[in-house]
């Protein structure tokens, strides 16, 4: 059986390297031509391009990039005429993959969203689009299939992938030890430029509070770690590819807002989120979101996590309090959100009671979501579309013999 996947950013290309992997373990004849990243060519997929490589935001970033994209939806429609695959899965990265989606829709070939695009959060009209495009979706989040089929979407709710791996073990420094923060200044390179700074500032503050602190920055690699030294981070102890594990030793954190929150929420750290854009991105974004928070563990925890937000006319001056009810205190803002960070931390670093309150409301909300199989109940869904049987069917649990 042969599979298209498309993947287009690093999050992205790990989950569909894990689906690879159970789809073939469900379907060892299984082949797949592919566009993503480096894991899922090492987990056997054919690339017709790196797509990881051209992970972007906001509008006037992606028509820098278009004729790529352009060129790349022509490759992969070739292979669907050459090699017409029984099931074509997208993974995220939804303004490339409308387009890819069209396409394959239109010789015939069954498309899948498997963590499908947040359209409950952002620009909640394009649901048209996805009932028009998309035979169905794999919902990540309990939430969000609700809001799907609640709107006619055919949709399976098969967990987060972030809950398939392995947990890494807790190995938090003992109470006489230095206390441990870790950096996450993000994925992509605009991500890194817009908020490398206010992780930086952050860090001085804690240090000036906390002189025995030891700070780190979890770069996603080597390319990135080059980029934060050169940025301001060489005074700091930077470290490639290695972020689940430093999450395991980590007391607390600063994440640039992402899916990296569910593997903080996975590791029970407690962690200030933050994102800066500019004063004009916030007016936009306020007329656009439809979810109360803009960290997946907030909402997750939060009791009606979508909804309209109040649209604006003019950014804020400074930094707003966070929302209480967030357990990942959280600043999507223009001014910068350094101090307001770091008071955070240094809360929890002095406040051993702080702290463990924050980590035993992660704890809640893990029993909620955290739910290892979501690659296999995803390959069980997808072969079963592939084969023109009910999705549903093939991811319920199977009985127990008497």
């Amino acid at each position: 059986m042969r599979v298209f996947l498309s993947a287009g950013e690093p999050s992205g290309d790990h989950h569909a390297a894990l689906l690879l992997e159970a789809l073939r373990a469900h379907h060892p004849d299984v082949v797949c031509t592919a566009l993503g990243g480096p894991c899922l060519e090492a987990a056997g997929a054919t690339l017709l391009a790196d797509m990881t490589k051209l992970a972007v935001m906001w509008f006037g970033r992606v028509l820098l990039s278009i004729h790529r994209f352009i060129e790349l939806a022509r490759r992969a429609e070739r292979s669907f005429i050459d090699d017409p695959p029984a099931v074509c899965v997208l993974v995220d990265f939804p303004g490339f993959h409308w387009w890819l989606a069209w396409r394959a829709r239109r010789h015939g070939i069954p498309v899948v969203f498997y963590c499908p695009p947040q359209i409950w959060a952002w620009g909640s009209w394009r649901v048209a689009k996805l009932r028009r495009l998309v035979d169905h979706v794999l919902s990540a989040l309990p939430f969000e299939h609700e809001w799907f089929v609640a709107r006619g979407v055919r949709s399976t709710l098969v967990g987060h992938p972030f809950f398939d791996g392995p947990v890494a073990p807790v190995t938090r420094t003992r109470d006489d030890d230095a206390p441990m923060v870790l950096l996450l200044p993000g994925s992509r390179r605009q991500e890194i430029d817009a908020n490398l700074g206010s992780l930086l500032e952050a860090a001085a503050i804690i240090r000036r509070a906390v002189p025995d602190v030891r700070l780190v920055i979890g770069a996603l690699h080597d390319r990135h770690a080059g980029l934060i030294a050169a940025r301001g981070g060489a005074d700091l102890e930077i470290v490639a590819g290695r972020s689940r594990e430093l999450m395991a030793e980590a007391t607390a954190a600063i994440a640039v807002s992402g899916s990296v929150s569910l593997e903080l929420l996975s590791a029970r750290v407690p962690t200030v989120i933050v994102y800066r854009i500019s004063a004009l991105a916030y007016v936009v974004q306020s007329f656009f979101r439809q979810a109360r928070f803009i960290t997946l563990v907030n909402l997750l925890a939060a009791p009606d996590p979508v909804g309209p937000v109040r649209p604006v006319w003019r950014a804020p001056a400074g930094v707003p309090a966070a929302d209480p009810v967030a357990v990942f205190p959280e600043y999507l803002a223009v001014a910068d959100p350094a101090a307001r960070a770091a008071a955070h931390v240094i809360e929890w670093l002095g406040d051993p009671a702080a702290r463990r309150a924050v980590v035993g409301r992660l704890e809640r909300v893990a029993g909620m979501v955290e739910r290892p199989g979501s690659a296999d109940r995803a390959a069980a869904a997808v072969l079963a579309i592939a084969s023109g049987s009910n999705p549903h069917m093939a991811t319920r649990p199977r009985r127990q013999a008497a």
